[in-house]
């Protein structure tokens, strides 16, 4: 492992924490620590961030919310079943698996649900506290991997659940994910109080398959100077996923990290669509296919074409413990505000960063090296007070009046700590398991 065995241990709360990443993640981290397997997929379990100072896998306790009530082994027994999880591996875990389920609460809102907004908020906060408290960690990361949900209606609509969550995990005064399309922190709501809050986030949408391949191909085709006429694609995906994509608010607010990576990598954005299709025969396996059409030299018509087959799970798990590391050890360090070199991971991220896979992991792996730095050494790690960019930073900014100062993150370095502690009124929306 990368870290030390002796270090205090680190929460990651899970929303949507019955879901088939979430499963996953939990079966998955206990198999790595146990040796059953290796971190196959765990960009932080790879020599680059050896000495980042992250929390061991073994230091990590889990817990989250659902509205679902399926206990862990019997979700893992049903992944095992679809091929998702090796044989075996969750009869192994069981008891990991177990001490988990102990540890979900109830989500919401639910139908029926009678609760105000702020209400579920101080619910759920209470619920992470309370989890943090009871098992002695040091800090606890809320990961958000419920299934998506539309977007919200626009000003004086419901607050998604997703939102609700996230300004739960503020007043908790957790460092925030969010690895879904849904708004989360993205909503004006919660991204003032994200601002006030003094705490470090990340997201949004995991990178796993059809945009990881974008985020390759697109800046391919702008260095070699090829045209590229139209960029269409299809998804074909099962599970709790291809159905809350059916809905086409919800399938258009995933789009959407897709569309952005092209027009940032290409600077236009060319003809085509993407579409997703529901098909529960596939379970937690999908099909990415695209369909590229470009010009050559002397315009000279081509085409490329790409089919991605994997599966959501097993792609999401490692790179959400890797998220739920990164992110705790920002939290340590001081860092503040959106964690941009995090975009790696991420189809629509926060922060400022590059669009091209190659140039986000360079800027990952100088924020792995500032991690493992103390303030005020030489290297990434920028001092209190000084803006990114000056001599010995790693990235670009302005220092700020307060006394915090922008560093490779694209989040801050805080002078003090400050933790979100308002409270938000109103009626609440809806949530899923992934």
């Amino acid at each position: 492992m990368s870290a030390s065995l002796s270090r205090p241990r680190v929460g990651v709360w899970l929303i949507g924490a019955r879901g088939s990443v979430a499963t996953t993640v939990v079966t998955g981290c206990a198999a790595v620590t146990a040796g059953l397997h290796p971190p196959t997929g765990m960009v932080t379990e790879t020599p680059a961030f050896a000495d980042s100072g992250l929390p061991a896998l073994s230091d990590l306790v889990f817990g989250g919310h659902d509205t679902l009530d399926c206990p862990l082994p019997k979700r893992a027994e049903s992944l095992t079943a679809g091929g998702v999880l090796p044989p075996g591996v969750a009869t192994a875990v069981a008891a990991e698996l177990a001490a988990a389920d102990r540890e979900i609460r109830p989500g919401g809102p639910t139908p029926g649900d009678t609760r105000s907004e702020d209400g579920l908020i101080a619910a759920f906060a209470d619920d992470i506290r309370d989890f943090t408290r009871r098992h002695g960690l040091e800090r606890t990361v809320v990961v958000n991997v419920a299934s998506t949900e539309p977007a919200s209606a626009g000003p004086g609509s419901p607050l998604p659940a997703s939102t609700l969550y996230a300004l739960a995990a503020l007043r908790a005064g957790c460092p925030y994910v969010n690895f879904t399309p849904s708004e989360g922190m993205h909503h004006p709501v919660a991204a003032r109080e994200a601002e006030r809050g003094g705490l470090p986030h990340a997201g949004r949408d995991g990178k796993t398959g059809q945009t990881l391949l974008r985020a390759v191909l697109g800046p391919m085709f702008a260095q070699r100077a090829l045209t590229v006429r139209a960029w269409s694609g299809t998804n074909l995906l099962g599970g709790g996923d291809g159905a809350a994509l059916a809905d086409p608010a919800a399938a258009a607010a995933k789009n959407a990290g897709k569309e952005r990576v092209l027009a940032d990598t290409l600077g236009t954005v060319p003809e085509g669509e993407v579409h997703i299709d529901d098909v529960p025969a596939l379970g937690d396996w999908k099909t990415a296919w695209d369909h590229i059409a470009f010009d050559g030299f002397l315009g000279t018509r081509m085409v490329l074409q790409t089919i991605w087959q994997g599966c959501d799970s097993a792609l999401a798990a490692p790179l959400v413990l890797d998220l739920a590391r990164l992110t705790a050890r920002a939290h340590e360090t001081g860092l503040t505000g959106p964690l941009g070199p995090l975009g790696f991971y991420f189809k629509d991220p926060v922060g400022e960063g590059p669009s091209g896979l190659s140039e986000q992991y360079e800027q990952l792996t100088r924020f792995a090296r500032s991690l493992g730095r103390s303030e005020g050494e030489d290297g990434d790690t920028p001092v209190p007070g000084r803006a990114v960019g000056q001599s010995g930073d790693a990235g670009g900014g302005a220092a700020r009046a307060d006394g915090e100062s922008r560093d490779a993150s694209g989040g801050t370095r805080a002078g003090g700590e400050k933790r979100a502690a308002r409270a938000v009124r109103g009626a609440g929306g809806t949530g899923e398991t992934r």
